[in-house]
């Protein structure tokens, strides 16, 4: 399971305060050409900088956050917010406004942005900055995210003194000048902003020789550049470069998924993930928040998710209950259909394949609840089981169309159904739906109880009998034998 929990990371960066006003439009404004839209829902995000220390609270890392807000209800607002998740602020009281961006929707669709914004006096950024340098022994890396709104200014000044205590700084830059990063330890710009700076790339080829160019002319350690449905391409002083194919199969919303992948970046990096590995994490974290609407992040529970699929096949890691029930409405809120089943699965055979693929069929993601080796015993008797709990728990995540394994100890897995609240649960055999354990919890959600086909002639018990009885056969072949000599 990855834990991101060890990592301290001080992020430093643009703070702003998101707003989004929505409701219906069904009118045209009679004093001008624009649609009315009557506001019905009012909505604040973190944004900025603000929102890449969201991403690495979500992800489970310590995090605390510097920047500038104004002295006003929005910088409240966003001190309030960024507390309430647990991040604790360390903000200067510059003399310009807290960054506000307004976004006006109705059906889904932004009609209007409305930017509260001053440039920040010079003035501020070095007071801000001098504040800022003590706080940075505490940590085992810095963030610095760069918006381009003033408070960075004196960015070269963080880097200097980050290097001097040997702590590493990663930025995401903004801007058609990187001078003032020189000397960090990782540099991520998209290939839009890459080009800004290095020009134009015609192949492969070219683009490698800019980004060693890059590196060599910032004195920096590493650059990733993120490419969109290209991937990413990670490059180093003297590796080979790293390039991977994005993992995104829906895209709905790329909208913050630049502070996810730096925020799961720093995470990974900061708990001793190596950087390669922290890509492709990253990449990880980038495919599940732009399958969602408007700014996301990704839960250590979602990564844990995906990163489990990946390894399936490297010995499988369950989720915990807890994460479960995140995992699931995460996927209900998608809109997606959970199905939920159970059974022992001792020695998996053909009958279970087939019943299990009939039952993921029923919706978009099948859970199956597998009861521990006590409670086996208890209904099979002391010889069962035959294969551990581990092992067929890695047997059953194996298959293709299954999505989480999660064991039970309890006589039946009601409790567990109740919690995780499944849209379809599933049984095989010649039950009655009302005999289903947990069908009631199913059905007062709004679910579906479905009984499966049984397939005669496929039984676990039977299995065994027969390989008991081939042994004892044996065994009587091989005593007639030596009675024969």
């Amino acid at each position: 399971m990855l834990d991101f929990s060890n990592a301290r990371i001080l992020v430093i960066g643009d703070v702003m305060l998101d707003q989004y006003w929505s409701g219906p439009s069904e009118r045209v404004s009679p004093e001008a050409p624009v649609p009315v839209v009557k506001i019905k829902n009012d909505e604040v995000r973190l944004g900025g900088a603000a929102n890449v220390a969201l991403n690495l609270k979500a992800l489970g890392a310590q995090v605390e956050i510097a920047g500038v807000i104004g002295k006003d209800s929005a910088g409240e607002e966003l001190t309030n917010a960024l507390n309430q998740y647990g991040i604790s602020t360390h903000f200067y009281l510059g003399s310009t406004p807290t960054i506000r961006k307004l976004r006006i929707l109705s059906r889904h669709q932004q009609l209007l942005r409305m930017d509260f914004e001053e440039t920040l006096p010079p003035e501020d950024s070095l007071i801000f900055t001098t504040q800022t340098l003590p706080l940075l022994k505490n940590f085992d890396l810095v963030l610095i995210s760069d918006y381009g709104k003033g408070c960075l200014n004196e960015v070269q000044r963080l880097i200097q003194k980050s290097n001097e205590l040997q702590i590493k700084t990663f930025i995401d830059p903004k801007g058609d000048c990187y001078e003032k990063y020189r000397g960090a330890t990782l540099i991520k710009p998209n290939q839009s902003e890459f080009c800004q700076i290095t020009g134009s790339f015609n192949d492969e080829n070219d683009f490698d020789i800019k980004a060693a160019h890059l590196i060599e002319k910032l004195k920096i350690e590493h650059l990733l550049v993120t490419r969109s449905e290209h991937g990413m391409a990670l490059f180093g002083k003297t590796n080979t470069p790293y390039k991977i194919a994005t993992r995104a199969q829906d895209v709905y919303d790329v909208t913050g998924a630049g502070d996810t992948v730096i925020a799961t970046l720093a995470a990974a990096f900061a708990n001793g993930k190596n950087l390669q590995e922290s890509v492709n994490l990253a990449n990880m974290a980038a495919g599940i928040v732009v399958a969602k609407v408007g700014t996301a992040t990704a839960s250590i529970a979602e990564l844990n998710d995906q990163f489990s699929q990946s390894q399936r096949h490297q010995g499988y890691v369950s989720p915990s209950k807890e994460q479960l029930k995140e995992l699931v409405e995460q996927a209900q809120q998608q809109g997606q259909k959970v199905v939920f089943t159970n059974g022992c699965f001792d020695i998996l055979h053909s009958g279970h394949v087939r019943y299990l693929d009939e039952a993921a069929k029923q919706g978009d993601k099948l859970i199956i609840a597998v009861n521990t080796d006590e409670s086996v015993q208890t209904l099979k008797g002391p010889s069962r089981p035959i294969i551990p709990l581990e092992n067929r728990m890695e047997l059953l995540a194996s298959l293709s169309f299954v999505d989480w394994v999660v064991p039970f100890s309890e006589e039946t897995p009601r409790d567990l159904i109740c919690y995780l609240q499944p849209d379809v649960l599933v049984k095989g055999g010649d039950y009655q739906p009302h005999e289903i354990a947990g069908c009631d919890c199913v059905w007062e959600n709004g679910g579906e109880v479905k009984i499966l086909s049984f397939w005669d002639g496929f039984s676990t018990s039977n299995i065994v009998e027969r390989i008991q009885t081939s042994l004892d056969d044996n065994r009587s072949s091989q005593n007639n034998a030596k009675g024969d000599a």
